[in-house]
């Protein structure tokens, strides 16, 4: 059986690495010039283990069925890694407000999810920037940019020109959750690959990394759904 994959190719690195994404989607990261025979022969080398990747039964199995179009009282939606009661309002509300509960304009109808993403996206901005560059500042690196994305199978990403992304997602989970995740892709300006040398980088700047990373392997699905 072949294997489908994409290539991503740096001048900056020096390794060639696979990643198998959370949509089972194989990437392969190679140094620039690496040419797509040496590619090939690494992929079918990994092939078993990419097997075994792809068919995780916990991090890649099917999302549950997404919540419902619109919403409504009762419901909850996740913030900080925990769950919110939602209430609707059906006067003298024209945005969405936090109070221990989420506050929703009735009237906006059918854009309740989608108003409700963007409140998401704010507080993303809101929060995780400044921890961004809280972090960067402990771990002694510069970033040049950054983001908050829409990235649904990647939690973070480290690009070649030192720009950092987070997905707004992210604003679900706990901070502790947060935290590690934005460690782990800066720690990428100081160590590209995922060596031993990485992990301690990680592991020193987020002592709460395998707490973190079991969070994220048992509730990370919740945090793709629509609400």
């Amino acid at each position: 059986m072949e294997l489908a994959y994409t290539i991503q190719r740096s001048s900056k690195r020096r390794k060639l690495t696979i990643t198998v994404e959370r949509d089972r989607s194989i990437v392969v990261h190679a140094p620039e010039g690496t040419s797509d025979e040496n590619i090939q022969q690494v992929v079918e080398s990994k092939r078993q283990w990419i097997y075994e990747k792809t068919g995780h039964p916990q991090k890649y199995k099917d999302l549950p069925h997404a919540p419902g179009k619109e919403l409504v009282s009762g419901e909850s939606a996740l913030y900080l890694g925990r769950q919110y009661r939602i209430e609707m309002v059906k006067t003298g509300l024209s945005e969405i407000q936090f109070a221990h509960r989420f506050l929703i304009p009735a009237t906006q109808g059918k854009k309740q999810v989608e108003a409700l993403r963007e409140w998401y996206i704010k507080k993303a901005k809101e929060k995780i920037v400044p921890r961004v560059r809280h972090h960067a500042r402990e771990l002694g690196v510069s970033f040049s940019n950054v983001k908050i994305v829409d990235n649904r199978y990647r939690w973070g990403s480290c690009t070649v020109k030192n720009n950092v992304n987070f997905n707004w997602r992210l604003i679900k989970a706990p901070m502790f959750v947060i935290d590690y995740i934005i460690v782990h892709e800066l720690a990428h300006l100081i160590e590209t690959n995922h060596t031993p040398k990485f992990s301690n980088i990680v592991r020193a700047q987020s002592p709460t990394m395998e707490k973190a990373k079991a969070w994220l392997k048992e509730n990370g699905q919740l945090l793709e759904q629509a609400i």
